[in-house]
């Protein structure tokens, strides 16, 4: 379905298209479906040889176009990983998200980054494996700080031997596995020869991670060795709904995490679907279909789905997934027994997440009208923009730009800009570059502008934006400058409605000037974390990293040789020869990139 303007509004499939296109003029219709209609200008009909082809061409379109009034779940972020390097000498455990091109073991996938990280950390201290890269790991000539806090044995400088760092990295692998009784039993063991042979210190070491061991196994949630499962619960509430996600692998629990669908328009009415089963079938193709169709080898599909609701489709999504995964997937509705508690864990966790989501709408449905009465505006706003710009004394200028609509953060609009053309220092030029390039794009792209637009600065970066959106004809957007003032206290910021010097008279006890406070604080949070990030490149830089023809691997041997930097700089062409494997033209070309001329 498109617009006038040939966007693509919705993307669906039916078997029957006369009676599903029909059903949308012969029954009462929602809210968020008479919009849809009202805006239908032209209707495209593409069609498949069977419901497989269909269901993937849907799921391609929507993924491709990002239609409005599609249900869409997931971001564009593939799931995290423990990853354990096998072809070195030392294996690495490490944090790992992408494409599994590496050598070595992958164990996940964990629901969250931070469920990742968090037992990434827990093996850290536990085993105590590297998690450096490889050239870091190289160029080492002292104990990093992983080994002062106790998360590593330093491999790298020798303190501990090649058979010895494998038993761990053996440990490691079974706990991951699973296997924590065997883990136990080799630490014990362990723990035994230290005390026969009177290391008693070492000894105290292993028999603290049996405690822990034996501590995690009281609390783990454990449903059998083999068990791969994930298990859908879900919730539908009004407009909005939530799917919670349970993951096992192994047996092990390794987390959980809520799916909630950026439109609920749900419009088919296929035989036997209702609205929880159309939801769960959309997540399935969009969590393991969309999410995998790249990687076919996938060595962590689940055994089987547990799901509440039957669907249609189950039997040809099964199909598909085992094709794709190489092992029988199977999708079941559970109905008793131990499924039936998990399924009810599942569901109460979904409806409980659903509950604060929708707590959390509510609040910031009710800012939004709050800002309204406060700038006496004819309807209630829909989207606010605010930009802030961060450097330090003129290093690193960033400017960011942070998205609020009825719903709260916009993230996916989040923007960071890297300023070019501005002075370093100069305010006002960097949100005027950043403000031209985002409004420029928007204009060029039909991207909606902001009802609302607040700029973290008095009057004069007010009326930086003032002059940007005359000259790009911007029209209907509100300005406000956010002044913080010379305490820079807050509770104390000015709110301009104008560069003239015209002030929205809002106390600090106000709940608009406390939603404005928060989209600022957001602003500069973002643009702080950009300014930081792109400081720290900057000062990690080397000069190195910028001569031609001089990879990783010609860098290390320059260091090594020398010791640093400072060094290189000092030596000559007669020194940089003597270097292993640097001929005498390339020394030279050192040389000129680092000092001009030989």
């Amino acid at each position: 379905m498109r617009d006038k303007k040939d966007t693509v509004l919705y993307v669906g499939k039916a078997k029957n298209l006369k009676k599903r296109l029909s059903s949308y003029f012969q029954r009462q219709l929602d809210s968020k479906t008479i919009q849809l209609i009202k805006q239908v200008h032209a209707i495209e009909v593409t069609l498949t040889r069977n419901e497989r082809e269909a269901l993937l061409l849907e799921n391609n379109l929507i993924k491709d176009l990002q239609p409005k009034y599609n249900i869409i779940f997931r971001d564009d972020k593939s799931y995290p990983y423990l990853y354990l390097s096998t072809s070195d000498e030392f294996p690495r455990l490490s944090f790992y998200r992408g494409e599994k091109k590496e050598k070595g073991r992958f164990y996940g996938p964990y629901p969250s980054s931070s469920l990742a990280r968090e037992a990434l950390t827990f093996l850290q201290t536990l085993f105590r494996l590297r998690q450096c890269d490889n050239a870091f790991f190289k160029s080492r000539k002292r104990p990093c700080l992983q080994y002062q806090i106790k998360r590593c044995t330093a491999p790298c400088v020798g303190y501990i031997d090649e058979k010895t760092y494998a038993q761990d990295v053996l440990s490691a692998k079974l706990f991951l596995e699973n296997k924590n009784d065997e883990v136990i039993k080799r630490l014990e063991k362990k723990m035994e020869e230290k005390s026969d042979n009177f290391a008693y210190e070492e000894a105290a070491v292993v028999r603290d991670q049996i405690v822990t061991l034996r501590r995690i196994q009281q609390q783990q949630i454990i449903i059998g060795k083999n068990v791969n499962t994930d298990i859908l619960g879900i919730a539908v509430y009004g407009e909005s709904a939530c799917i919670y996600l349970l993951v096992i692998r192994q047996g092990r629990m390794l987390g959980s995490r809520a799916f909630f669908p950026k439109s609920l328009l749900l419009i088919e009415e296929e035989e036997g679907k209702d609205k929880a089963g159309s939801l769960l079938e959309r997540f399935i193709v969009q969590h393991y279909v969309e999410a995998q169709e790249a990687d076919l080898e996938h060595p962590d599909y689940p055994k089987d789905i547990l799901i509440g609701e039957p669907i249609p489709q189950r039997a040809m999504l099964a199909s598909l997934l085992s094709k794709q995964s190489g092992h029988t997937i199977k999708i079941k509705v559970a109905h008793q027994g131990k499924s039936k508690q998990w399924l009810t864990m599942a569901n109460t966790n979904a409806k409980s997440a659903l509950k604060s989501h929708h707590k959390i709408q509510i609040e910031f449905s009710s800012q939004f009208e709050v800002l309204q009465r406060a700038l006496d505006l004819v309807m209630i706003p829909s989207r606010v923009e605010c930009f802030d710009v961060s450097h330090s004394k003129g290093e690193a200028t960033v400017a960011s730009l942070v998205v609020f609509n009825t719903n709260g953060p916009v993230k996916t609009d989040y923007r960071r800009f890297n300023i070019r053309l501005a002075k370093p220092g100069d305010d006002y030029g960097a949100l005027t570059e950043a403000l031209t390039r985002h409004y420029t794009r928007l204009k060029a792209e039909n991207q909606p502008l902001p009802d609302i637009l607040l700029i973290d600065g008095g009057k004069g970066q007010l009326k930086q934006a003032e002059t940007v959106l005359t000259e790009l004809q911007v029209t209907g957007v509100k300005v406000i400058g956010v002044s913080k003032g010379r305490a820079r206290k807050p509770g104390q910021e000015t709110l301009y409605l104008s560069s003239k010097g015209d002030i929205l008279p809002l106390e600090n006890t106000d709940p608009a000037f406390h939603f404005i406070q928060r989209v600022r604080d957001e602003a500069h949070r973002f643009a702080l974390g950009g300014h930081r990030g792109k400081r720290l490149k900057a000062r990690l830089h080397s000069r190195l990293e910028d001569i031609p023809g001089i990879g990783k691997v010609r860098r290390l041997k320059l260091l090594k040789h020398f010791g640093g930097l400072q060094e290189i700089l000092a030596a000559g062409v007669e020194d940089l020869v003597k270097v292993d494997g640097f001929s005498q033209k390339l020394a030279e070309e050192i040389y000129t990139a680092l000092h001009g001329s030989v």
